[in-house]
């Protein structure tokens, strides 16, 4: 990997990808990703399954390592340092710093069995920034009122409901205090009826001028609080713009036949 005479310089996007290529294997996932985020926008991405979103995702907090391009997260280089014409891997231990600033939720919630609610919220705030517990514990029983859960603290996840539990993930998540979100179709193994109660929690932080970046197959979400949308199949971008125009209007043939089938 190469990239020009530079050191990391602020720029006006949150995220920034250019010519981001990777692969496993000989299978090439992201064939040159380029697209940019602002400080406060929310982006949809939309794609059939295997077109290389969720590593995409991924790869913006380096839990996948790019082969090829750059990735900047508010201005700085993600996993990497470039001297001399050249990027460098960081450590692990700077990886990691860097990953305070972003938050991510998954498919599937990845909470502390043994822990209640308001335990799994205060966990990473206490270990990792470490944070005084009384400051940690004040801060996180306002993020567990925040999504609809001040009644659940003492619960444990096998007490709550899947979205009950996404819920939690989410205000673990903020925990941290995140510079930008990244959710990877949050609701895809929640029960129909609870998809809705996840989707408001999200609209709420993008009313409060959260940045995001939401891989979901939740159409009418990405219409209504989506400022961009993005399609992408095959590990390219195939189109985007903003989401009511891309889908009362799809231009390509691809982004038409997916829409066809999902709307």
């Amino acid at each position: 990997m190469s990239g020009a005479d530079t050191v990391d310089v602020q720029d006006d996007f949150m995220v920034r990808a250019e010519n981001v290529h990777k692969s496993f294997g000989r299978l090439e996932v992201l064939q040159g990703i380029d697209l940019e985020v602002r400080p406060g926008e929310v982006m949809c991405v939309i794609g059939p399954s295997g077109s290389g979103k969720s590593t995409f995702l991924r790869c913006i907090n380096h839990l996948e390592k790019i082969d090829a391009g750059r990735l900047s997260v508010a201005g700085h280089l993600v996993g990497y340092r470039e001297k001399g014409g050249k990027l460098y891997e960081l450590r692990d231990r700077e990886v990691a710093a860097q990953r305070r600033d972003i938050g991510m939720v998954f498919q599937r919630f990845n909470l502390f069995p043994h822990m209640t609610a308001l335990e799994n919220v205060m966990e990473a705030p206490c270990r990792v920034r470490r944070r005084p517990k009384a400051q940690v514990r004040e801060r996180a029983l306002k993020l567990m009122d925040r999504v609809g859960l001040a009644d659940k603290t003492g619960s444990y996840p096998a007490q709550l409901s899947g979205g009950q539990q996404q819920r939690v993930a989410i205000a673990r998540a903020l925990a941290m205090e995140p510079k930008l979100m990244l959710f990877d179709e949050p609701t895809s193994a929640l029960d129909p009826e609870l998809v809705g109660e996840v989707l408001e929690v999200m609209k709420q932080l993008a009313l409060d001028g959260m940045t995001m970046v939401v891989v979901t197959h939740e159409i009418g979400f990405a219409r209504e609080v989506g400022d961009s949308l993005v399609f992408m199949d095959g590990g390219v971008i195939v189109e985007q713009g903003p989401p009511r125009e891309v889908l009362a209007n799809p231009r390509h043939p691809r982004t038409q036949d997916f829409l066809s089938k999902v709307l």
